[in-house]
């Protein structure tokens, strides 16, 4: 079965606070990365029709402050599936409403896995279809992405991260 890495989006808005923020007024990274993961846990919910769960979280590049009163957006999609897990691109989006701009502020990967009823990893039923150029793009690069993550974790030994020799080694 399949699924259109479309039909996996969510965006999610947030309201910067008082409580958010952190003594220069700007929201709280780790405010931010909660956020974040939930937004990437219902995008992966959505595709999987299962319970899903964090299993890493990729680099987070913190480009633009966000200030209180601004707006977070928070846009969540999967690049590509996996045996049981998948991962997931997050764009977040800053907006000053009053002043009607609005600024990248940050956006990672992070990689879900899906469990079934004893909460244990499960293959994921849907494969995922990228359509647009960006999608196809990100969909060829979860592959060199995900070997990475697994040699960093000690999972995987650098001799058989394939994708990724193939970007460092000719012929």
């Amino acid at each position: 079965m399949e699924k259109k890495a479309s039909e996996s989006l969510v965006v999610m808005t947030e309201l910067v606070m008082p409580n958010d923020t952190n003594h220069l007024g700007n929201l709280m990274g780790g405010r931010l990365m909660y956020w974040m993961d939930i937004a990437a846990a219902l995008s992966t919910m959505k595709h999987t029709e299962t319970a899903c769960v964090t299993a890493s979280v990729d680099n987070i590049s913190f480009e633009s402050p966000i200030k209180l009163g601004n707006v977070v957006h928070i846009e969540a999609k999967l690049t590509r599936t996996f045996k049981t897990s998948m991962e997931v691109h997050i764009i977040v989006w800053g907006e000053d409403a009053m002043q009607k701009y609005r600024y990248k502020s940050n956006e990672a990967f992070m990689t879900f896995v899906s469990l079934d009823q004893n909460n244990k990893p499960q293959e994921i039923s849907y494969n995922l279809i990228p359509e647009s150029e960006e999608e196809k793009r990100l969909f060829d690069g979860a592959l060199r992405r995900r070997q990475l993550r697994l040699i960093l974790s000690g999972k995987m030994k650098p001799h058989d991260a394939d994708e990724l020799k193939a970007l460092f080694m000719t012929p």
